[in-house]
């Protein structure tokens, strides 16, 4: 049975879920400023986060009470947060260079419903008559928001190739996910974030220092601070407020607040990238949350028969 939602909860999570949106605008606006690629703005971002997931894992390990991880553990760890979290920032990344804010966190908002396809075909777990309609509603909005946007970015010679990095994304961030809810109850949140975080940024460092020379680093005032903007406000701060929300009311009350997140992209991309907010993206965004709380309310009640 998933937990009630309680004021702090709600607000917590609320606040978590727009910290998170910031995220492609923060990348936008660097990309536009800076002449840095994305994985060298990637890497920024992991590194300038990186001290605060070293102090969350520390003290994991010693409050959490839980047993110690056996090499299974660690091997699932390791492998949700780099083949998970890393993949899916890279080609987030990616994406964000060749198409809007706005349709980056739809497509990317695809990924509760490719999490629900995972548990279907590969757990065996049954895919109900709400969820059909759920997942139906749900890419219905990213067609009407896609081809609406297509129409309006027509002069894009790479806007296929960004659309397609960005749905990589979602589906290898729905791996993460569905990991990460089998996870996290032997290793605890806190403890599994810290773990999963560490062991992406290590694959980002790799993947930098295996493509990249550190002396090439477009160093600037401005690009500094939108590499600590990234880390804190859009990667460190959401991360642990949505943990935190997780505890208080539950995953799938936080699946349904979260769908604030396409909106308040959309929102801020209009106010500070200067993005059109056109008919079909309403439609389509519309669509979205509607299928994405179907998906998390029939969850839910599930719990609760």
């Amino acid at each position: 049975m998933d937990k009630k939602i309680t004021l702090a909860g709600f607000l917590i999570t609320l606040l978590g879920a727009i910290f998170f949106s910031t995220k492609a605008i923060f990348v936008k606006l660097a990309f536009q400023a800076t002449q840095v690629d994305a994985i060298t703005l990637l890497s920024l971002r992991m590194l300038f986060s990186l001290p605060f997931y070293l102090v969350a894992a520390w003290m994991a390990s010693r409050k959490e009470n839980k047993s110690p991880l056996n090499r299974r553990d660690w091997l699932l760890v390791l492998v949700m947060g780099i083949l998970g979290y890393y993949l899916s920032s890279l080609f987030d990344f990616i994406g964000l260079q060749y198409v809007s804010a706005g349709l980056e966190r739809l497509i990317l908002f695809l990924y509760p419903t490719f999490a629900v396809l995972i548990n279907t075909f590969y757990f065996k777990t049954r895919l109900s008559r709400v969820q059909l309609v759920a997942l139906l509603l749900t890419y219905l909005g990213i067609g009407i928001a896609y081809f609406g946007e297509l129409k309006l970015d027509t002069s894009n010679p790479h806007f296929y190739y960004g659309s397609f990095m960005i749905f990589l994304c979602a589906i290898t961030y729905s791996f993460y996910l569905v990991g990460t809810g089998r996870m996290v109850q032997r290793v605890g949140v806190t403890r599994y974030t810290a773990y999963a975080m560490l062991a992406a940024t290590a694959g980002i460092f790799l993947n930098f220092l295996v493509t990249h020379r550190v002396q090439d680093i477009p160093l600037s005032a401005t690009l500094a601070w939108y590499s600590i903007a990234l880390a804190v406000v859009a990667t460190v701060l959401p991360s642990f407020l949505m943990s935190n929300g997780m505890k208080r009311i539950g995953s799938n009350n936080v699946s349904i607040i979260t769908s604030v997140g396409p909106v308040s992209t959309i929102l801020q991309a209009h106010w500070f990238l200067g993005e059109h907010i056109i008919p079909a993206q309403i439609i389509g965004t519309a669509l979205v949350i509607a299928g994405v709380i179907l998906i998390g309310w029939q969850s839910q009640y599930a719990g609760e028969k």
